[in-house]
């Protein structure tokens, strides 16, 4: 999430662009709050009671091995006793052979551009060679999804303000600055090195050339003066959490593309209801549009239409042209998580993160088909596209957004595919899908095939805009959902089924203090957690929660947090790794051999009243001078072994 002054009201999920009223059903409030949790909180009690004091008071009912980490917050971060952490690469470190060494106080954008962007959130890991399984050799992929103008360049002062300071060539660093980077790894002797001169390493920045493709792909609104034929653009921006395809390209995902533009036509212009559904605004949060005329909408007003999308590449080929797959749809999108279905289709989870946006899923039209690369080279680009009702009876409804059915008709705009597609929003409020509270990832437990959605907060919801999937007014701490697909548990999961059931897996906060909190009643004063942002499953089916707004205020900063999914410790979370202040915990991802989980920890020092000059913190260098720099670190077990085991 960009940076924003102290003084400024909401923040840039906060803009609340959704109109729509569905789902005022406060009394249903308590209904579906994870009657299975609390049942199975009392199950637990129950069998801890039956084997004595030993399990109860060493373990408890959780499958977690490791001690819980206490709560803190500090300059520096924190792992559970018995794990350590290394830095594995850092804003500015070399991702092409030649690039020059990192001098903040020295910045260009031909510099950034070989080096290790900026604000890290998703990332994977890829084995080396490709198809093997490896853990010990891979090439990591990382999003890099803004800039803190503030934090990078001295003399600019604290707070939003910054941003509008910057100077052209700051400007074009923040762009090279953005984007993704891929990075050969090896692990030797215990610790993760960079391969300085990998052949597959790459950076893509804000202006790499793009191919679009899909429904969208040549429609009037996405074409541009520089591209008449709207189906070339420039970068990608705010790359957010991303996934993977059973093919092994990446899928990154560009969420909040709306601050970088701006100009009267916000409010103006032809398309100003359109702007204002995805929160456009007059003023943008950066200085691009000064320097950059395709972010300013009153020469390019099309130009936002190109962004907001999910963009597909291969990280083994680094030649390869990215492709933004508008089959997919246009919205702020956080992950893009696959599964596959019963019947081979090819299903991607995401979520629209910004308050009372909704939860969709895209099912290919065309299984996937193994060992057969140019079978699935284009496979996102034909499908069907939903979106989530949750029903108060807990089951939940997949509607398609489908050009000609129900209201998604010329009469109401949608004259092609491509209008439904280029207007998602939109459309999926004239279907009547459920408003959630930012849906950020949206990941398919392997194991089981349930799928987890994290809803990290919404503090804008009141009591007459509640509804069942989200029982919560001010709901300052967020929860998470379970969809329950059918055949889930039975190896043969319909992840492309219509129909769905789903519960509330937790309800965040701290229990006693914020209203409405629900976990395993075991839960320690350790483990409650706030702000899910970012899952991962370890090969048990366990859950590992990253969060991103914890309450500093409460001495609490962001972290990893751990819980089974099923058995005696369902919804029973436990901390194992607090990050540095000011910063947000992305992306976990383990190696295969489940030995090695990858953070990355995303604007350490985003402070109010920090800044390049006074930061808050020195992360990870705490050199006099250097100023925070976001990193990807790896967690292991001394000694060796699997995480959390």
């Amino acid at each position: 999430m960009p940076p924003l002054d102290e003084a400024e009201p909401v923040d840039i999920e906060d803009i609340g662009s959704n109109p729509n009223p569905h789902g005022t059903l406060a009394e249903i409030a308590e209904r579906r709050l994870s009657r299975r949790g609390v049942l199975m909180g009392a199950v637990a009690s129950a069998a801890l009671a039956a084997v004595g004091p030993t399990l109860a008071e060493v373990a408890g009912p959780s499958s977690l091995g490791f001690p819980e980490l206490a709560h803190r917050l500090s300059q520096g971060d924190a792992v559970a006793e018995g794990y350590e952490t290394q830095v594995v690469i850092r804003w500015g470190d070399p991702v092409l052979a030649d690039a020059p060494p990192f001098d903040p106080h020295a910045l260009t954008a031909a510099a950034q551009a070989q080096q290790f962007g900026y604000n890290n959130d998703y990332l994977d890991f890829f084995p080396l060679p490709r198809g093997s399984g490896a853990s010990d050799h891979g090439l990591l992929v990382v999003n890099h999804e803004y800039t803190n103008t503030n934090l990078i360049f001295a003399g600019l002062g604290a707070g939003r303000g910054a941003a509008q300071k910057a100077s052209a060539e700051q400007a074009a660093v923040e762009q090279a600055a953005h984007g993704l980077s891929v990075v050969e790894l090896r692990r030797q002797g215990g610790r993760w090195m960079p391969v300085r001169d990998g052949r597959l390493n790459r950076r893509i920045t804000a202006t790499t050339p793009m191919r679009v493709s899909g429904p969208a792909a040549g429609h009037d609104r996405l074409k541009t003066k520089a591209d008449p034929t709207g189906t070339q653009v420039l970068g990608t921006v705010n790359n957010c959490s991303g996934g993977n395809t059973p093919w092994g390209t990446v899928l990154t995902a560009e969420e909040n593309f709306n601050v970088y533009f701006g100009g009267a036509a916000a409010v103006a212009g032809a398309q100003r209801d359109h702007y204002r559904r995805y929160g456009i605004l007059p003023d943008s949060t950066y200085a691009w549009l000064r320097y950059d005329s395709r972010f300013d909408l009153d020469q390019e007003p099309n130009e936002p239409n190109r962004f907001g999308w999910v963009v597909e590449f291969d990280p083994y080929d680094p030649a390869s042209v990215p492709v933004k797959r508008t089959a997919l749809g246009h919205f702020k999108h956080e992950a893009c998580n696959h599964a596959i279905s019963a019947d081979g289709r090819v299903v991607i989870y995401m979520g629209d993160d910004e308050r009372f946006e909704y939860i969709y899923k895209f099912v290919t039209a065309r299984p996937f088909v193994p060992d057969d690369p140019a079978a699935n080279r284009d496979l996102l680009d034909e499908g069907t596209l939903y979106v989530a009702r949750f029903q108060d009876d807990g089951t939940l409804a997949w509607l398609p957004l489908v050009q000609g059915e129900g209201p998604l008709t010329a009469a109401n705009g949608f004259a092609t595919q491509a209008d439904v597609l280029i207007e998602t929003r939109r459309a999926a409020d004239l279907l009547g899908a459920t408003p959630m509270d930012r849906p950020e990832d949206v990941e398919p437990n392997p194991r089981t095939g349930r799928v987890y959605a994290m809803l990290t907060n919404n503090g804008s919801r009141t009591t007459e805009r509640l509804n069942a999937a989200n029982p919560r007014a001010a709901n300052d701490h967020g929860h998470v959902v379970e969809i329950i697909p059918p055949g889930a548990g039975t190896g043969r999961v319909d992840h492309a089924a219509t129909t769905a059931k789903w519960e509330i897996f937790l309800m965040a906060g701290k229990p006693g203090v914020d209203p409405g909190t629900r976990y395993h009643r075991a839960t320690s004063d350790q483990g409650w957690l706030s702000c899910p942002d970012n899952c991962a499953f370890d090969k048990h089916g366990r859950m590992w929660i990253s969060t991103d707004g914890a309450p500093a205020a409460a001495g609490v900063a962001d972290g990893l947090y751990a819980a089974d999914t099923a058995g005696y410790g369902r919804a029973l979370p436990r901390l194992f790794y607090q990050a540095p202040t000011g910063a947000e915990v992305c992306g976990p991802r383990f190696t295969p051999d489940g030995e090695t989980i990858f953070l990355a920890i995303q604007h350490p020092g985003e402070d109010p009243g920090s800044s390049f000059d006074r930061p808050s913190t020195r992360w990870p260098d705490f050199q006099d001078g250097m100023p925070p720099r976001p990193a990807v670190i790896a967690i292991t077990r001394k000694g060796g072994g699997e995480i959390g085991s």
